[in-house]
């Protein structure tokens, strides 16, 4: 025959919190309010005191509570009492607790940080881009005809010199001499100091 539960500790004539989670073991509800009310109130002292918010502090309490009814096969009296089982539980779940409220205040800094970097300018880059290519342009104008066809053919198409005298029918030395000639103009006209 089983001793009926009543709320408190060892004594008083009630069971020992030891028989009390033997009973929540075995899915007994009545012996779960017995142990919530010998246990909650530490818990939530384990969770404000690591917290340091009170809602957050429920809300932890309250999953502390869920986790000992789920785990309550899991207790072995050799290893601990109850109450520093219950206690191991809180305090770990609140330490979990304050690591992801950590985690995503870095998360949210590092996108704050993201946000305020100066977002990249597309018209500005396009209008350099655009401003470039027209210097380029009217640097490419002033080569000679053979020069502007090989530094064309080389930079343009991707052909090599061996390939640039072949398609401009010319002599291999002649193109690298007209295309070091028109690089050296094109520089000079664009302003590059080496």
């Amino acid at each position: 025959m089983t001793q009926p539960l009543q709320s408190g500790n060892a004594g008083a004539g009630g069971p020992r919190l030891e028989e009390v989670m033997e009973r929540v073991s075995h899915g007994d509800e009545d012996a779960f309010a017995v142990l919530y009310d010998a246990v909650a109130s530490t818990v939530f002292g384990i969770a404000v005191k690591v917290v340091r918010d009170r809602s957050q502090s429920e809300e932890v309490a309250q999953e502390v509570m869920i986790d000992v009814w789920r785990q309550a096969a899991r207790y072995r009296p050799e290893q601990g009492s109850v109450m520093t089982w219950v206690a191991t539980i809180a305090h770990r779940r609140a330490v979990d607790r304050v690591r992801s409220a950590q985690a995503a205040a870095n998360r949210e800094h590092a996108n704050a940080v993201r946000d305020q970097e100066t977002p990249f300018d597309d018209v500005a880059e396009q209008v350099e881009t655009r401003l470039d290519s027209e210097q380029v342009r009217r640097c490419l104008r002033g080569l000679t005809e053979l020069q502007r066809q090989a530094v064309t053919l080389a930079y343009y198409q991707g052909l090599t010199y061996r390939e640039v005298a072949e398609t401009l029918r010319s002599p291999l030395a002649t193109i690298k001499t007209r295309m070091r000639d028109g690089l050296i103009r094109l520089r000079d006209c664009m302003g590059v100091t080496t």
